[in-house]
């Protein structure tokens, strides 16, 4: 089995759905991952997600979208929303597909700083090369391969060494340039994103490189 991580990028307006662009443009919620979404039998989409910030500015927009068929939210600081509700034409093709190709998603799917979707697909180059000539002529999204290659189920995945706080610090990093040469990021830019201390997010990171850096010498 091979693994395929790409990122998944809206056209236009900036949004796979009505829905999920007025969640973006909404400064006061901070969307993190999907952690599961499937396309119903009744054509509805159902959807668990991950989110920070305002819960009363999330149940807001819920309540006045046309699109939600249901919804409720779970937790404090970071909390967790399931939601139902009808798909775009875009959004419905691209869970059929992957329903019908037998393509498997390696959860959660990470929101990047940019509200792209950092998605890996566990499958075969036969697979994804249909999928992805399928992708090319859809309109309404982009598609960029960002790492493939082999996938190990017994191996010890980096989503095993670090806390899911701690990836998503080191994701923002990554994506702020914060390990570019030269460096295009501070940590108080990434505080801003992730919403904790300067030094938090310095003490984060210098974890996540002890064990990432601990695993590779051993």
């Amino acid at each position: 089995m091979r693994y395929l991580t790409v990122l998944v990028r809206p056209d236009g307006d900036g949004a796979f759905h009505p829905l999920g662009g007025a969640l973006t443009d909404d400064p006061s919620i901070q969307r993190r991952a999907i952690h599961y979404v499937e396309l119903l039998a009744d054509d509805t989409v159902l959807l668990f997600a991950e989110a920070s910030g305002s819960q009363e500015r999330y149940r807001e927009i819920m309540e006045e979208s046309p699109h939600v068929i249901s919804y409720l939210t779970a937790g404090a600081d970071r909390w967790m929303a399931v939601s139902q509700f009808e798909p775009t034409e875009t959004v419905r093709r691209a869970l059929e597909l992957q329903r019908e190709s037998l393509l498997v998603i390696d959860t959660p799917i990470r929101f990047t700083s940019e509200d792209h979707l950092k998605v890996t697909y566990l499958g075969t180059d036969e697979i994804f090369r249909s999928i992805y000539e399928y992708v090319e002529g859809m309109e309404h999204m982009s598609v960029d391969i960002l790492e493939t290659g082999d996938y190990e189920a017994d191996g010890l995945s980096f989503s095993r060494m670090i806390t899911s706080r701690q990836e998503e610090i080191l994701e923002t990093a990554v994506d702020l340039g914060y390990y570019s040469e030269p460096r295009q990021a501070s940590l108080e830019d990434i505080s801003d994103v992730v919403g904790i201390t300067p030094g938090t997010v310095g003490e984060h990171l210098r974890k996540v490189e002890e064990r990432v850096f601990g695993e590779i010498v051993h």
